[in-house]
C-alpha cells in the first residue's frame, strides 16, 4: 500500500470523528455563555466560559477538563457587588456573542478564542488560539496542576502599565518581560492596564511572566570573545582590591551568580569582601535589533559596551538589585564589552542574561505564563479612561480602605530605635524644633536578641513601652508604628504554641538554617492562609502590643522572605500553604497575612482604622487598608529615580498608597560617617528625595545609619534642612487637598500618584515618561535625580496650560522645558483650570480644622474640586458619616461657586472663613500661603456665589 493510500484510509477512519467535533455546544448559563469544544484540527479540547460581572467586566476561563477551578479566588471579594447588568447572547455559524451596553465579547466558535469589541465593532483585545502549549501537566509536592500560557493580540499603538512595584525604571511594559514573584524591593500584583483603556486581572497564585514570555538567554547565547580575540568565552580576572594577591584569570562564558548556591562556583581562593572582578572581550549577536541585557547585582558594578558607559550601579550585598539596558546592535558585528564588579562584602550577587530582538511575527502579542492554575483565569476590565479600568479592578477585589487623616501626615522611622529613650527624644526634638510629625515608626529587634516572634519588649531597653505610648500620644500628639514580622524563633512561646497547632512552616527549622542575627538563630514563618493561624497571630499581636496602645502595623518580609538569597526552588521548599502547593500559591503571603491582621483588629476595636504597611503585596489588599513601601532600596541617585517608575506602576496596579524609603534604605561606607564631597552629596540627595516624597501617598522617611532625622542631616542654617522642612510644611499646609484625594480614593475609585498616561491619553508623548506624574488632578510632580542639577527637562502635556507654583507663572502645554530647579525647589507645575485648597500651618493632622481655606484658583478654563472631609480616625464614613463641599470656577463668567455642603459628620466645622487667590495667564502671584485676600467668604454650609474681577 502507498504512502497516499495509508493517508486516505487514516482520513476515512477519523473523519466523521474529526467533523463532529467541529461542532461545540453552546449554553446560556444565568450571568453568561458557555461554549464546549471536542479537540478538532482548529482547537483544543477545552471549555470557555464567559461570565458578566457588570456592563464593562466580563470573567473569562477556558478549562481543558470542562470543570473549572476547583480553588477559591483569594484576590476576588467574597462578595462582588450585585449590578443591575443586562445582556443578551447572540449566535451564528462563526461565533456566539455576549452583549453588554458597552461592550461585547465574542466566542470564536472554530478556535474558542475570544475577542473583545466596543458596541461599534472596534477592536479592543483578542486572545491568540489556545493549543498545546496553552495547558502543560505538571504537579509540586502532590499538588496537580497546569503550567498555563495565553497569548492576547494587540494593537501597534498599546502601552502596558501596573504589575505591580519594580525596579527596572521602565514606565511602559510594552515589549519587555516582567517577572511577577514577590521579592524584597519587587512587588507581584497580576493586573495590567493599557493606554486604550482596559485591564486584564489574571486570576493565578503562581510566578508568573508577563508580556514578552520568552524564556531569558544565558550570556553565552551570544558569540563570546576573549580580550585576546579568542572564540567562545570572555576573559574573566579576579584581583584583590590592594593588590595583595596574584590576580585569577579564567575564561567564563556564563555569568550566574544568582543565589547563596552559587557562591561555590567563584575561584576558591577570591576573597568576596576585598576583591573585584573584571569581564572583557567582545560580544556579537545573531540578531539585528534591539536586544535587552538584565543583570542581577550587588555590590558595585559598571558596564561599558562598544566604549560607552552604559551602568554605573551600586547594591547592598545582601540584597540584590536589578538593571535592565537596551542596546541596538547588529548581526555579526562585534562590540567590546567590559563589566567591572566589586562586590563590597562577603556574599554579593552577579548574574547576566539577555534577550534577542522581538520577532516581527510578536510584535503585537502579549502574554501571561504562569507555573501553577487549573484553568485560562482572567478578568477583563474595559473603561471609558483608565480611572473607570482601576474602578472595574475594585469593583472585583474590594474597594481601597480610606486611610486615618493622621497617614497622611510626616512619618518619621530609621534602622532602629533602640530605646524607648530614643523615641521619646526623637519626637520631643521635632516638636521643639516645630518640624510637623504625625508619626513614629519602632523597627524590629524591640524584643530581647533571642526572642523574634515573641512580641515582647525587651525590658532592658523599653521599661514601660505602655507608658511611652501614652506619652507620644497624650504629650505629643504622636502615633507609634511598630514592626511585627511573621518570623517566630524557635523555643519561643510563641513558637511552641504555634508548632504544636501546625500553624508553621517546618522546613526551614528541619534544615538547620540561622539567620543574620549574631551567630544565628533557628526560625520560621507561620501560615496565614490557615484561618487559624491568622486568627492566632492577631490574638498575639491584640495580648502583647495593640493593648498597650500601638497605632499601626509594619509587617516586613511579608514576601515571605523566610531565608534571604535563596533560590527560587529552594523558596518554594520553605513555603507549604496549608491550602495548597507552595508553586500554586508563591505569591499570594501578604494578601493573607494582611487580611488576619486587618480582620482581627477590626473585630477587637470595630472603631478605629486599621493601618498596615507592608513590604510586599497582592491584587485585593487594598481592601485591607494597606500601603506598600519600596522594600531595601539602596541610598543611591538612581535607585531615587527607579522610584518614581515603580511607584507609579504600583499605582496604576490598583492599590493607591505607595510609599519608599526616602533617602534610601541601604548606605555606602562613604556616607556613614561622610564628610567633605561625600557629606554634600548625602545632604543633596536627601534633600532632592524628600522633595519627591511629599508628593507621594505616603510621606515617609526611613534607613540604616547615618540616622535620616533632617536635624542629623543638615543643620537649620543649610539649604538641605530648609529645603525638607519647606516641603514637610507645604504637606500640611494642601492636607485639604491630599485628604480629599483620600476620601476619592475609598468613594470613588481614585488614583492618588497618576501615571500621566491616566489624565492625558490623547497625548502620545506621554506613554513612555517615568520620570514625572500627576498629584491629584492638578499638580504635576518632578523630581529631581541628578547631583548638582539646577534645572531639569520638563514635559508639559498638551491639551492646558501650566502655571509654575511658586511664582505662578504660565505656559503653554505640549511642549518641553528646561524647568529651574535650584538646591532648595524641586519644579512642580499646577494644570490650567484647578482649584487647589490650602489650609493652616500645623505641627500634626489634628491640631486644627481647616480654617480659614484658601482656594487657590488656576484660571483660563473652567476649574472645581470637592472637598472631602470626615471624623479622620474611625469608620463612620462606611455609613455616610461625610461631606463634601464642591467648589467651581466658571472662566467665562468669571465666577466661583461654592456649593452647598453635602452630608455632615460629628465634629464637623459648621461655619468657615475662605480666603480666594486668583492666577491667570497674564496675572502672575506666586504661592504666599500667609497671605491675605480682598476675596474673602464667610461659609456656613450653604451655595455662595463670588464674583472675580
Amino acid at each position: 500500500m502507498t504512502c497516499r493510500s495509508i493517508l486516505n484510509v487514516v482520513l476515512f477512519c477519523f473523519s466523521p470523528f474529526i467533523l463532529s467535533a467541529q461542532e461545540p455546544v453552546v449554553k446560556k448559563l444565568d450571568n453568561g455563555i458557555q461554549v464546549t469544544f471536542q479537540e478538532s484540527l482548529s482547537t483544543i479540547k477545552q471549555t470557555v466560559e464567559l461570565n458578566v460581572i457588570s456592563d464593562k467586566v466580563i470573567h473569562v476561563t477556558s478549562s481543558p477538563t470542562g470543570f473549572g477551578n476547583t480553588y477559591k479566588s483569594l484576590m476576588i471579594a467574597d462578595a462582588l457587588p450585585k449590578t443591575a447588568t443586562s445582556w443578551e447572547m447572540k449566535q451564528d455559524a462563526e461565533q456566539v456573542v455576549l452583549l453588554t451596553s458597552s461592550i461585547n465579547a465574542n466566542v470564536s466558535l472554530k478556535t474558542g478564542a475570544v475577542s473583545f469589541t466596543d458596541k461599534t465593532g472596534r477592536p479592543i483585545l483578542k486572545e491568540l488560539k489556545r493549543d498545546g502549549t496553552t495547558f502543560v501537566s505538571d504537579s509540586y509536592s502532590g499538588d496537580k496542576f497546569y503550567k498555563i500560557n495565553q497569548g492576547f493580540g494587540i494593537s501597534d499603538s498599546e502601552g502596558f502599565y501596573g504589575l505591580g512595584q519594580h525596579q527596572n525604571g521602565v514606565m511602559n511594559y510594552r515589549g519587555h518581560q516582567v517577572d511577577l514573584s514577590q521579592y524584597n524591593t519587587d512587588v507581584a500584583i497580576p493586573f495590567m492596564v493599557s493606554s486604550a483603556n482596559y485591564g486584564i486581572l489574571w486570576d493565578n497564585y503562581s510566578i508568573t511572566k508577563v508580556g514578552d514570555v520568552r524564556k531569558l538567554q544565558p550570556l553565552s547565547a551570544l558569540k563570546l570573545y576573549s580580550k585576546t580575540g579568542q572564540a567562545g568565552w570572555l576573559t574573566a580576572t579576579y584581583s584583590s582590591l590592594k593588590q595583595t594577591s596574584a590576580p585569577i584569570v579564567r575564561a567564563e562564558s556564563i555569568i550566574d551568580y544568582s543565589f547563596l548556591k552559587d557562591m561555590k562556583n567563584f575561584p576558591d581562593s577570591f576573597k568576596m569582601a576585598s576583591g573585584k572582578v573584571r569581564w572583557e572581550g567582545d560580544i556579537e549577536s545573531p540578531y539585528t535589533g534591539q536586544h535587552t541585557l538584565l543583570m542581577k547585582y550587588a555590590g558595585y558594578l559598571k558596564i561599558w559596551v562598544d566604549g560607552k558607559l552604559q551602568a554605573d550601579r551600586w547594591r547592598q550585598p545582601w540584597n540584590a538589585g536589578a538593571i535592565e539596558l537596551e542596546l541596538n546592535l547588529v548581526k555579526g558585528k562585534k562590540y567590546p564589552i567590559v563589566m567591572e564588579w566589586i562586590p563590597d562584602g562577603g556574599e554579593s550577587y552577579l548574574s547576566f542574561n539577555w534577550q534577542s530582538p522581538i520577532p516581527e511575527e510578536q510584535k503585537n502579542q502579549i502574554s501571561f505564563l504562569s507555573e501553577a492554575g487549573d484553568q485560562v483565569d482572567y478578568y477583563f476590565v474595559s473603561g471609558n479612561n483608565i480611572d473607570e479600568v482601576i474602578g472595574g479592578y475594585r469593583l472585583l477585589t474590594g474597594a481601597a480602605t480610606l486611610m486615618p487623616k493622621w497617614a497622611m501626615g510626616f512619618w518619621q522611622s530609621r534602622e532602629r530605635y533602640k530605646t524607648q529613650d530614643e523615641i521619646l527624644n526623637t519626637v520631643k526634638t521635632f516638636r521643639d524644633r516645630k518640624i510637623p510629625l504625625d508619626n513614629i515608626v519602632l523597627d524590629w529587634s524591640y524584643w530581647a536578641q533571642d526572642q523574634w516572634g515573641s512580641q515582647e519588649f525587651d525590658l532592658a531597653r523599653f521599661p514601660s513601652a505602655q507608658n511611652m505610648i501614652s506619652e507620644l500620644h497624650d504629650k505629643y500628639h504622636t502615633k507609634l508604628m511598630i514592626s511585627v514580622w511573621p518570623k517566630f524563633y524557635k523555643g519561643v512561646d510563641a513558637y511552641n504554641d504555634f508548632e504544636k497547632k501546625g500553624w508553621l512552616y517546618m522546613r526551614n527549622i528541619e534544615d538547620d538554617r540561622k539567620d543574620w542575627i549574631s551567630t544565628g538563630y533557628s526560625g520560621t514563618f507561620y501560615d496565614p492562609f490557615n484561618p487559624q493561624a491568622r486568627v492566632g497571630f492577631w490574638s498575639l499581636l491584640n495580648n502583647k502590643l495593640y493593648k498597650k496602645g500601638i497605632d499601626a502595623w509594619w509587617l516586613d518580609a511579608t514576601e515571605p522572605d523566610i531565608h534571604s538569597n535563596l533560590d527560587l526552588e529552594t523558596r518554594k521548599t520553605l513555603f507549604s500553604p496549608s491550602i495548597g502547593s507552595g508553586v500554586r500559591y508563591f505569591n499570594a503571603f501578604p494578601l493573607q497575612n494582611a487580611k488576619g491582621i486587618y480582620e482581627g483588629q477590626r473585630q477587637t476595636n470595630p472603631k478605629d482604622r486599621v493601618f498596615i504597611l507592608t513590604r510586599s503585596a497582592y491584587a485585593g489588599q487594598q481592601r485591607y487598608a494597606t500601603a506598600t513601601w519600596s522594600g531595601d532600596i539602596s541610598s543611591r541617585w538612581h535607585d531615587m529615580k527607579d522610584q518614581i517608575a515603580a511607584g507609579i506602576n504600583f499605582s496604576l496596579s490598583g492599590l493607591p498608597y505607595w510609599t519608599m524609603d526616602i533617602g534610601g534604605f541601604s548606605v555606602e561606607r562613604r556616607f556613614e560617617n561622610a564628610k567633605g564631597a561625600d557629606l554634600d552629596e548625602w545632604r543633596e540627595m536627601n534633600a532632592r528625595w524628600y522633595q519627591f516624597g511629599a508628593f507621594t501617598p505616603i510621606f515617609r522617611v526611613h534607613g540604616q545609619f547615618p540616622y535620616r532625622e533632617i536635624f542629623n542631616i543638615a543643620p537649620e542654617s543649610h539649604p538641605a534642612y530648609k529645603s525638607m522642612l519647606y516641603y514637610n510644611k507645604l504637606r500640611y499646609r494642601m492636607m485639604p487637598y491630599i485628604y480629599s484625594l483620600a476620601g476619592k480614593a475609598y468613594h470613588e475609585n481614585y488614583t492618588i500618584m497618576r501615571g500621566l498616561i491616566m489624565d492625558f491619553g490623547g497625548d502620545a508623548a506621554v506613554k513612555n515618561i517615568a520620570d514625572q506624574f500627576m498629584f491629584g488632578p492638578s499638580l504635576l510632580i518632578n523630581p529631581v535625580s541628578e547631583y548638582h542639577a539646577k534645572s531639569r527637562t520638563v514635559y508639559l502635556p498638551e491639551g492646558s496650560g501650566w502655571y509654575d507654583l511658586y511664582t505662578g507663572t504660565y505656559n503653554k502645554g505640549g511642549q518641553k522645558i528646561q524647568a529651574n530647579a535650584p538646591y532648595e525647589r524641586m519644579p512642580l507645575f499646577v494644570k490650567e483650570g484647578s482649584i487647589i485648597p490650602f489650609g493652616p500651618e500645623l505641627q500634626y493632622t489634628s491640631e486644627k480644622p481647616a480654617d480659614p481655606l484658601r482656594l487657590y484658583i488656576y484660571a483660563g478654563r473652567d476649574a472645581s474640586f470637592t472637598l472631602y472631609e470626615d471624623e479622620g480616625t474611625n469608620y463612620n464614613y462606611e455609613k455616610g458619616a461625610f461631606s463634601k463641599i464642591p467648589l467651581n470656577y466658571n472662566e467665562k463668567a468669571k465666577t466661583l461657586t461654592i456649593g452647598n455642603r453635602e452630608g455632615s459628620f460629628n465634629g464637623m466645622l459648621q461655619n468657615r472663613t475662605i480666603l480666594v487667590f486668583v492666577v491667570r495667564p497674564g496675572k502672575k502671584l506666586p504661592l504666599a500661603l500667609d497671605a491675605t485676600s480682598k476675596l474673602k467668604i464667610n461659609y456656613t454650609g450653604q451655595q455662595v456665589l463670588m464674583k472675580i474681577n
